[in-house]
């Protein structure tokens, strides 16, 4: 028989909460596995179309439940390679909040405050900045102009972008060829290798079991390159820690499917899910309004005509982000690009009375792609989803051989959700449809559900052991030495974008599970600077290391 392979730490996923736990730790001198189920694409990789076998359908996860689905990342890089690199903080409400539980979600230990000098070091390490108006899209300018006229604010989102080498090709979603997105590809993975850690694509962590001597085997599949149905391959590695950091939409379903073996689970894990309130709305703008009314002028007389121009979110609408407003009425608007594709096919004729994905007047609006503008809004949810059995193999049934699966996710939004949406729809048909400018439609949760980009909260942090599965240093309730990292430990909707939340969380775990670490015999320390060498943002974060590594 041949001996199981071993290693420090087991990372599953390498997204924001496994690139930056891998980081650390290889630097502080342990044995760093990361498993990551998606495949290993690099800049030149990344292709500017839809077709089936492009990097387009082969970095994407699509997974499709029972009133709810969930798109993200599934490849090396993770959520960071396919997101908008938007990073704003959480606002200062949103670590108060009470939610469906009555009492706040969010550990004591945990605050704005608190988790600051956390959001500084992932700023200093990607870096993040703010975009000028400069550098602001027509698409950014125009929403800008538009919440101008309806006396509104608007601002430049702070981003992971460097404009120097943005070409405003607007296909950051699929993966950025230009090397212009931020993405983890380009800063904590390296990093995390330049110091030994092992990066495994195609492998997908089916469960956890214990070994003999207090560690975790590990038991995953290879998968197939090309057709993620297939399977040809399997093993396990056996670690003294285990992160899982696989997603919001992964990380529950290895725990359920572990908890035969591994004992009994917290009852939050598959629990209290988040899609973080999100929704969207498309515009078909008036051109002649757009110039008549907001004085836009491109040149050549045309004012917009420039949706496929740009960057992901550049400019935010927050005057609802106010903490004296009632939970559920707090909720942000962000100019956002969404390809052909997802945008044609979900986006409603404005007006209809049910959903209108076909027709003439549903040909007529997709005829006029160019003056679309997409609003993409976030309230607070009341963390209604849950996740049944887990499904064979994986986190879902594949439907194609690519990105297509059917999860086992459940979500009735409740009254408080479905209020949240109500008034962020107005406040949106307020600010595009005042004096004609464009006529507004939702995407239509009728049929295929909510959706969510940004899953959250179903393996959360917490004091109260029935309504969280972690503790405040992400460490799984009961099964010593395994950690979550990832979106599902976030507790519950942010009003903003959450990568950044996600990482500062990821940078502030990262100092007990080195200590849990040494306890079962590692030789790692912690202390690394951002993968750039900077240091200037640790004077915060050394103040809350004796806190973090208590026993």
């Amino acid at each position: 028989m041949n001996a199981i392979e071993q290693t420090d730490v087991l990372i599953v996923g390498s997204g924001f909460g496994g690139s930056i736990t891998a980081y650390h730790l290889a630097a502080g001198g342990a044995k760093v596995t990361m498993l990551e189920r998606g495949p290993w694409l690099e800049s030149n990789d990344f292709e500017h179309d839809f077709l089936l076998g492009s990097s387009y359908t082969r970095i994407f996860d699509f997974t499709v439940g029972d009133g709810m689905s969930l798109l993200g990342g599934n490849c090396v890089g993770g959520g960071s390679v396919v997101y908008f690199a938007a990073m704003p903080r959480a606002p200062r409400f949103v670590f108060d909040r009470t939610g469906s539980i009555g009492r706040r979600m969010w550990p004591a230990a945990i605050s704005r405050d608190v988790l600051d000098p956390w959001y500084d070091v992932v700023s200093e390490a990607l870096p993040i900045t703010t975009q000028s108006w400069e550098d602001v899209s027509y698409a950014g300018g125009l929403f800008a102009a538009a919440c101008d006229h309806a006396g509104r604010t608007a601002n430049p989102v702070p981003t992971a972008v460097d404009n120097s080498k943005c070409t405003n090709c607007n296909w950051m979603m699929a993966g950025c060829r230009f090397d212009a997105k931020r993405s983890l590809l380009l800063n904590y993975l390296p990093a995390a290798r330049v110091h030994g850690a092992e990066i495994r694509p195609l492998h997908e962590v089916q469960k956890l079991t214990r070994t003999e001597n207090g560690g975790y085997r590990v038991h995953y599949n290879t998968i197939d390159d090309t057709d993620y149905r297939l399977s040809n391959g399997s093993g396990a590695i056996e670690a003294k820690i285990v992160i899982l950091a696989a997603g919001a939409g992964a990380t529950p379903v290895i725990l359920q499917r572990s908890a035969a073996d591994l004992g009994g689970m917290p009852h939050a894990v598959g629990r209290y899910f988040s899609g973080n309130g999100e929704r969207l709305n498309n515009a078909v703008i008036n051109e002649e309004r757009a110039r008549d009314l907001l004085g836009l002028d491109r040149g050549d007389d045309i004012a917009y005509l420039a949706n496929q121009i740009g960057k992901g979110p550049v400019v935010a609408s927050w005057d609802n982000l106010d903490g004296n407003l009632p939970e559920h009425s707090r909720f942000s608007l962000e100019q956002l690009y969404f390809p052909p594709g997802f945008g044609t096919i979900l986006a409603q004729v404005p007006d209809a009375q049910k959903p209108s994905w076909f027709g003439a007047e549903k040909t007529e609006m997709v005829r006029r792609w160019r003056s679309w503008l997409t609003i993409f809004t976030m309230v607070e949810d009341d963390n209604e989803g849950v996740f049944g059995p887990p499904p064979p193999t994986g986190n879902a049934v594949r439907i194609s051989q690519q990105m297509l699966g059917r999860g086992p996710i459940s979500y009735r939004p409740s009254a408080n959700t479905l209020r949240g949406w109500d008034e962020s729809d107005a406040v949106v048909k307020d600010i595009l449809e005042r004096d004609g400018l464009s006529r507004v439609t939702p995407w239509t949760n009728d049929v295929v559900g909510a959706y969510t980009v940004h899953p959250l909260a179903s393996c959360r942090i917490g004091d109260d052991p029935h309504t969280s599965a972690l503790d405040d240093r992400h460490e799984l309730r009961g099964h010593p030495g395994i950690f979550v990292t990832d979106g599902s430990a976030v507790p519950g909707a942010l009003t903003v974008n959450p990568a950044l939340t996600i990482s500062a969380l990821a940078e502030r775990a990262v100092p007990g599970i080195v200590q849990a670490a040494r306890e079962r015999g590692v030789d790692v320390t912690y202390g690394a600077p951002t993968p750039d060498g900077s240091t200037s943002g640790r004077a915060g974060v050394r103040r809350q290391l004796p806190l973090l590594t208590r026993k």
